[in-house]
């Protein structure tokens, strides 16, 4: 019995103590999607996109209207006509390619440009949220995590989205 009594002892202390533990808990992809910084840098990023993916199809349009126009001809031309026709249409094959390639590395660095300054800012507000409300931890919910305790847990979002606008 003086055991049980001991023990209860000893774990009391711990009892009261997680009794002030606070967790949160935040959807940073809603809190980012709300932001007008967010809204700017994407529609930036769309636009660059589509500007890429307009100069592909022109290069698409002027590859195929040589094709086109090289297979009507092909019979009329000598060997070395067709030689260096096939192989002006092999390089423009692979400059498409290539741009292809190059506008993606550019749409990716440019995503991580805009982005890098949002992230930093939204991981700004989360710790000053979690230093003011004396939080042990704030957990992402999209994070994959099944359940969590509304006793324990507390979503912080509106009060970093609050903490947001403080920045400004």
């Amino acid at each position: 019995m003086k055991k049980i009594i001991l023990m209860l002892l000893a774990f009391m202390p711990m009892a009261m103590m997680a009794q002030n533990v606070k967790f949160g808990h935040i959807d940073t992809q809603s809190i980012m999607q709300s932001m007008p910084e967010f809204i700017k840098a994407r529609g930036e990023i769309e636009a660059e996109q589509k500007q890429y993916e307009n100069e592909l199809q022109e290069m698409q349009k002027e590859f195929q209207a040589k094709a086109e126009q090289y297979e009507k001809e092909k019979s009329t031309m000598n060997a070395t006509m067709q030689q260096s026709t096939e192989q002006s249409l092999q390089e423009m094959y692979q400059k498409i390619q290539q741009a292809f390639q190059d506008n993606q590395q550019k749409l990716q660095k440019a995503s991580q440009e805009k982005m890098m300054p949002i992230t930093t800012k939204i991981q700004n507000a989360i710790k000053a949220v979690g230093k003011a409300g004396n939080y042990v931890y704030i957990m992402e919910m999209t994070a994959g995590i099944p359940y969590i305790s509304e006793t324990l847990s507390k979503d912080v979002s509106a009060e970093v989205k609050a903490e947001l606008n403080k920045m400004k």
